[in-house]
């Protein structure tokens, strides 16, 4: 138990050296928002489905897929849950109105990627990678649909969502490799050497890259913006407390493998996602609010997940 406990905290401290790094090199202006968002698309669209693709094919058979995939109900149930429970709390703390559908769209939703992936992988190594991807299926479906759909009503003015639009961004990059690694896997088909080798060292990327970006996106939210207002410490609250603490009820009695158990409940406590500032942005919704939460969110994640490991362990 203290080994794993070492290692976990070993694999907090990996992910907080590379934030540092990202937050010194914003600091000595070396992004501006141009090559932030090159970083955004670089992880997304360049590094993460080659880097799906492989490992899936190597690490993954079809009898562990048709197994694995009917566990996607333990995230979505939670997360409907999380739903009413956020409801319930924009009613007894009276959220401020402008930002009520935010609040309840970052209360359930978490950054299964750009932080989730990164720790995962980094705690449980890359036999961790199926499970967070089941759990990244759930989230991102739910948030291009039902997360816009609460942030949307933030707005005075109604503006329809466009479902062509939704679709482009559930079906995302990394959910594309994703779903290209399932097919191979099904139809038994083996990458050439080239291509293999290949998408490994675009893959390679995933990591630092994100982490670097999370640094840069730290240092230009600015931490004397921080603030534990009742509204912050609610979203909070839903994304450290009320949905580990829910995963955990959900899927403890259950007989998957420790390690999907210990990655779905690490997954439901991660920050809130990158996504809700530029959505909020596009919706004339609160974006100040949404970018202090996830900064806010981001900086508690690495205390929270070494306590959530001495939790599991």
């Amino acid at each position: 138990m203290s080994e794993i406990l070492l290692q976990s905290i070993q694999g907090v401290l990996v992910i907080i050296i590379m934030v540092a790094v990202g937050y010194y090199l914003a600091s000595r202006h070396w992004f501006n928002e141009d090559s932030k968002k090159l970083l955004a698309k670089l992880v997304t669209q360049v590094a993460l489905p080659p880097y799906m693709i492989t490992s899936i094919t190597k690490d993954f058979t079809k009898a562990e897929l048709f197994k694995l995939l009917p566990n996607l109900w333990y995230p979505v149930l939670s997360m409907f849950i999380l739903m009413g429970l956020a409801w319930l709390i924009v009613c007894l703390i009276h959220v401020d109105p402008r930002h009520q559908g935010l609040f309840t769209s970052m209360f359930f939703n978490s950054n299964t990627v750009f932080v989730g992936l990164p720790i995962n992988l980094a705690i449980f190594g890359e036999r961790s990678l199926p499970y967070v991807l089941v759990y990244y299926m759930a989230n991102t479906t739910i948030f291009w649909t039902l997360g816009v759909y609460f942030i949307q009503r933030d707005q005075q003015r109604q503006t329809k969502i466009s479902l062509k639009s939704t679709l482009q961004k559930i079906f995302s990059a990394p959910l594309l490799g994703f779903m290209i690694g399932i097919v191979l896997i099904i139809l038994n088909i083996h990458l050439p050497s080239f291509l293999s080798s290949s998408f490994t060292y675009l893959g390679g990327l995933t990591i630092p890259l994100s982490m670097l970006f999370i640094g840069v996106s730290v240092y230009d939210a600015g931490l004397r913006n921080m603030r534990f207002q009742k509204d912050n410490l609610g979203v909070l609250l839903g994304r450290f407390v009320f949905a580990p603490s829910l995963m955990a009820l959900l899927v403890m009695p259950s007989s998957m493998p420790l390690i999907m158990k210990q990655v779905f409940i690490l997954q439901s406590c991660m920050p809130v996602m990158t996504n809700a500032p530029v959505v909020a942005k596009l919706y004339d919704a609160d974006a100040d609010f949404a970018s202090i939460m996830v900064t806010e969110s981001t900086l508690l994640s690495l205390i929270m997940v070494p306590v959530m490991m001495g939790i599991m362990v």
